[in-house]
């Protein structure tokens, strides 16, 4: 059969990894991503016999086209591979362009593998910031314009969602955090309104920081960051970040 597993890995750890996106790499033959994902992957399933019987294709940052195509190159060929990305596979991952080149490998058995998404096990770590409807945005402007982007957070901050912010700044956008707490205050949330950040979720070094909205711009924050800011009913108690389900 000509598989291809579209495998979400979580945060990292082995612990936070699925049992069936587990399962979907022990039946890989070829290891397919980016190479700091791969190389964390290596160092938690780093069992020799395991790593003897892959083999691994990686590039960098901007590859994605190409590790998709090469996939579904390698699994129409009846090489079963797997395609992994960081936390979910559907959630900025990797399902979206495997599916989307799809069409030219109609003979390829395609799986998406669901993982852990970053608003998940960086909720874990901040209390409960999530309990009710949310919004994830992505403050990368490197596929989505900047002034759609800014569309968007101030949309979520007119609706009162909590707003789970992914890629928060990097070396390009240093100001990206800025520019999202100017937006939502500008939209009237309160700079008291609580806000989280989880940094390098299940990997060394990991840890986490409740904290206000008009304090956020000046946390400690980069492209290993989720941010947490709250809506009119979360609250910070115990150190930990709530948002009411809604239960009375």
């Amino acid at each position: 059969m000509k598989k291809l597993y579209v495998t979400g890995i979580g945060p990292g750890c082995r612990e936070d990894m699925t049992l069936r996106a587990l399962k979907a790499l022990e039946d890989s033959m070829l290891i397919v991503g980016y190479t700091g994902y791969v190389e964390i992957l290596k160092e938690e399933l780093g069992d020799e016999a395991f790593m003897s019987s892959k083999e691994f294709y990686t590039t960098g940052m901007t590859g994605e086209t190409d590790r998709c195509r090469y996939a579904l190159e390698k699994a129409h060929e009846g090489i079963t591979t797997s395609i992994i990305c960081s936390g979910d596979a559907g959630i900025y991952g990797m399902a979206s362009p495997v599916l989307e080149l799809s069409r030219d490998y109609p003979d390829v058995d395609i799986e998406i593998v669901p993982g852990i998404t970053a608003a998940s096990s960086g909720a874990a770590l901040t209390g409960a910031p999530i309990g009710h409807d949310l919004a994830i945005i992505s403050l990368s402007d490197r596929l989505t314009p900047w002034d759609v982007i800014e569309k968007r957070l101030r949309l979520a901050a007119q609706g009162a969602f909590v707003t789970v912010l992914y890629n928060p700044v990097s070396k390009g956008r240093p100001d990206g955090i800025k520019k999202a707490v100017s937006i939502f205050i500008e939209e009237g949330v309160s700079g008291d309104t609580p806000c989280a950040l989880a940094r390098k979720i299940g990997r060394s070094g990991e840890n986490a920081e409740v904290t206000t909205l008009a304090k956020l711009p000046d946390a400690d924050c980069d492209m290993y960051t989720t941010v947490f800011i709250g809506s009119d009913k979360t609250y910070e108690a115990c150190g930990k970040m709530i948002t009411p389900r809604g239960y009375r």
